[in-house]
């Protein structure tokens, strides 16, 4: 996701900020465009204390983050294999990184191939990236859905094309029965391509739509409306004509910049926000939060399997490129 709304930074804090990662990322002929953008997101780099509204959720231990990786770009979305492998795109290269464990160098698994925006694992392994996430194809995605579903293969980088005619793609999200949903930030549809092959690029509609996830059972997708008044919907899958805005931020969050989004061993879902540093939760009808003072969050994932980014984890990326463990949103049965 990358903000588009204008944040006042009158009484922000920055300290311990790094954006270092932002400006070597910047190259060629769309610095200008590209710089813009990182602005934007440097200004919201914090919020005062009184923006933050969710409290902490009841159950969570407070710990620091971890900061175990650092990409040289903004760190779009993540996702970790069965093997515990991390693998994330970048936002300004549009590449694929792979990190083989904590501690690890990002090693750049395939070319600038404008995979900036969401990735997911599929069962066989392959990853499924989303292309298009940028400004012009945000903002005309819905009349005009160019962008691909890139398929990825984790060892080699071979890329082939999975599925084209969506909306510019941010947000990811895989069924288990293989149904994939994307979204377009700077548009309103929500893309569908199901495992035959088939592409509706506006499968249902809500506005500004960001993170998405699917529940464990398929029923239900969740989606994050990142503005103009964030909230967390529910759109039923056998019913997208009708979705629910189930839960919304509170009035002091309006400029929270919510973004990507997971769930965790209950399908709670968790949300990653950019400007109000925290790491939200929903539960019993409203968000908590698991992890405060971390801002410019883009995603958050569980690792899998015994090594490496291991099973009940919770890591998160961001526009800074750093990915940090979030000890605080550990989770023994989360992957």
């Amino acid at each position: 996701m990358r903000p588009t709304t204008k944040l006042r930074t009158t009484g922000v804090r920055t300290t311990g900020v790094r954006t270092t990662g932002l400006r070597t990322a910047i190259r060629g002929p769309r610095r200008g465009a590209l710089l813009a953008l990182a602005l934007a997101a440097a200004t919201a780099l914090s919020a005062p204390t009184t923006a933050h509204a969710a409290p902490a959720c009841e159950t969570v231990t407070a710990a620091a983050p971890v900061r175990i990786a650092q990409l040289p770009d903004w760190a779009e979305s993540i996702a970790v294999d069965a093997r515990g492998r991390m693998f994330v795109t970048a936002y300004f290269s549009g590449r694929v990184y792979r990190i083989d464990a904590p501690g690890s160098a990002p090693v750049a698994l395939t070319g600038p191939v404008g995979a900036n925006g969401g990735i997911v694992v599929r069962p066989d392994g392959r990853l499924l990236v989303g292309t298009g996430n940028d400004i012009g194809h945000s903002l005309t995605g819905d009349l005009l859905p160019v962008s691909r579903l890139l398929e990825v293969d984790p060892d080699s980088g071979r890329i082939s094309t999975y599925a084209s005619g969506l909306g510019g793609i941010d947000g990811v999200a895989l069924a288990p029965d293989g149904t994939v949903y994307t979204t377009t930030v700077g548009g309103r549809n929500i893309g569908r391509v199901t495992p035959d092959g088939r592409v509706d690029p506006a499968w249902a509609r809500i506005p500004q739509p960001n993170g998405i996830a699917v529940s464990p059972d398929g029923g239900q997708v969740y989606v994050v409306q990142t503005t103009v008044a964030p909230a967390l919907y529910r759109i039923p899958a056998d019913d997208p004509a009708h979705p629910s805005r189930w839960i919304p931020a509170g009035l002091p969050d309006t400029l929270a910049l919510p973004d990507g989004l997971t769930l965790d061993s209950q399908g709670r879902p968790l949300i990653a926000t950019h400007a109000a540093g925290q790491i939200w939760r929903a539960e019993h009808g409203a968000l908590c939060a698991v992890q405060s003072g971390l801002y410019l969050s883009t995603q958050i994932t569980y690792g899998h399997g015994g090594h490496g980014f291991s099973a009940g984890r919770l890591f998160r990326s961001g526009a800074d490129g750093a990915i940090y463990e979030l000890p605080s949103g550990a989770d023994p049965s989360g992957q």
